[in-house]
């Protein structure tokens, strides 16, 4: 059993994300159940309760941050399923970096635009490390240098890296580096870029990762 840990969100669309997403893994052949780690029910201890045998949680988040650090293993560990383990969180995967380039190429992206990638923002260092290696890998992908910009916590903001690359008289294009809409994703689209993709989403590179961070943990599991 796949436990999807979100982070939680009150906007309708992210919760219909995460639960397209859970439904794109389970056309894959896995169970999955949802959780989110904040914000909305039910938390992780709640569905780890209602799990009978063995479940993996897998952190749906894009950083190893405060969440990923502190409130999951917390909830975990109240939970009375004593047969869990707990996968990594999503970080910069090869497979969102996938998924990130195909929402850029849908927005229209064209070579030649100054590219901002826009993350939530953490006052976490390892979260903000993540985030310079999926701008590091976007460029290697694009073959362009990537700005990054944050929707909150940290700076530059997004509207301040994509003000930059207009007085230089660019066209910008800002990848979301956000898994659902949001307050986030509206920040992002308020910064008033020329393109600005829709966020990862229910992509098949997304329930890709899934499986695959499913797959890890039940290998570490086995070899401990």
């Amino acid at each position: 059993m796949i436990v999807l840990v979100a982070h939680g969100t009150r906007d309708p669309a992210g919760s219909k994300v995460t639960e397209e997403l859970a439904a794109l893994v389970r056309s894959r052949g896995a169970e999955v159940e949802i959780a989110y780690a904040d914000v909305r029910q039910p938390d992780v201890t709640t569905v780890l309760d209602s799990v009978r045998g063995p479940a993996v949680v897998v952190p749906a988040f894009l950083a190893a941050g405060y969440h990923v650090c502190v409130d999951i293993p917390a909830q975990v560990a109240a939970s009375r399923n004593g047969d869990v383990v707990v996968a990594e969180a999503f970080g910069p995967a090869p497979e969102l970096l996938d998924a990130l380039t195909d929402r850029l190429r849908q927005a229209g992206r064209r070579p030649g635009d100054a590219v901002v990638l826009a993350a939530a923002g953490s006052s976490d260092e390892r979260a903000r490390g993540d985030v310079a290696t999926a701008a590091h890998s976007l460029a290697g992908r694009l073959r362009t240098p990537v700005r990054v910009g944050y929707a909150a916590t940290a700076r530059p903001s997004v509207a301040e890296v994509v003000a930059a690359a207009h007085s230089e008289g660019r066209r910008v294009a800002v990848a979301s580096w956000l898994l659902a809409p949001g307050l986030f994703q509206r920040r992002v689209t308020d910064a008033a870029a020329d393109v600005t993709a829709e966020p990862l989403g229910a992509h098949p590179a997304v329930a890709a990762l899934v499986l695959r961070r499913y797959r890890e943990a039940l290998r570490e599991r086995r070899a401990a």
